[in-house]
């Protein structure tokens, strides 16, 4: 009796992953409502459009790219993350959209986007934070054109522009830096100029 009834809930979750449908995700995911759907998320979402997987308290939201993978599976979608994203944020239609950034993003352009970050409240409400604590971080270090990337790990939370500690798991050492995008933080002189904002 118990392998009958193992035998089917096999065959029900093979019929489960057989009927997943792909999914790509939206460039720039945003909500109108407050209520994060997997149709604000994914183009080709279906019949599961309308299922709720967040509520946007303030600007944005920060999802898990597992989190989402999971949420997606359980409502017979499958988003397979071909870019390898950590995060991906939902802002407000009303905002400016977000880029969710790749993992490995080391292109010699990411300095760029760290002049024109915007400089946060010391306190970050949670749906701000685009790096939270323990979270792995790639730094960047660039100056007199020559770039320099380490992974640490984060100290602290931190929103688009805020500072923050990294620990270089290398060395020990912390490096004082400034968060622009999921995963992605600045120090030296790219840092320093984001600060005197």
């Amino acid at each position: 009796m118990r392998s009958l009834i193992l035998g089917a809930l096999a065959a029900l979750t093979v019929a489960g992953a057989a009927h997943a449908g792909p999914v790509t995700l939206r460039s720039n995911p945003v909500d109108s409502d407050g209520r994060v759907t997997l149709g604000d998320l994914f183009d080709g979402a279906g019949a599961a459009s309308n299922v709720v997987v967040g509520n946007r308290a303030g600007p944005s939201i920060v999802f898990e790219a597992g989190q989402l993978q999971s949420l997606a599976r359980q409502s017979g979608l499958d988003w397979a993350n071909p870019t390898g994203l950590r995060r991906v944020v939902v802002r407000s239609a009303a905002a400016a959209p977000a880029t969710a950034l790749p993992a490995s993003a080391s292109s010699e352009t990411d300095a760029a986007p760290a002049i024109a970050a915007r400089p946060r409240p010391a306190r970050a409400a949670y749906a701000d934070r685009i790096i939270s604590r323990n979270d792995m971080v790639e730094v960047a270090y660039e100056i007199g054109g020559v770039r320099l990337t380490i992974t640490g790990r984060a100290e602290g939370n931190a929103a688009e522009g805020q500072r923050l500690a990294i620990r270089n798991l290398q060395s020990g050492r912390t490096i004082d830096a400034v968060a622009i995008a999921p995963g992605q933080a600045v120090a030296g002189p790219a840092a320093q100029q984001l600060a005197a904002r």
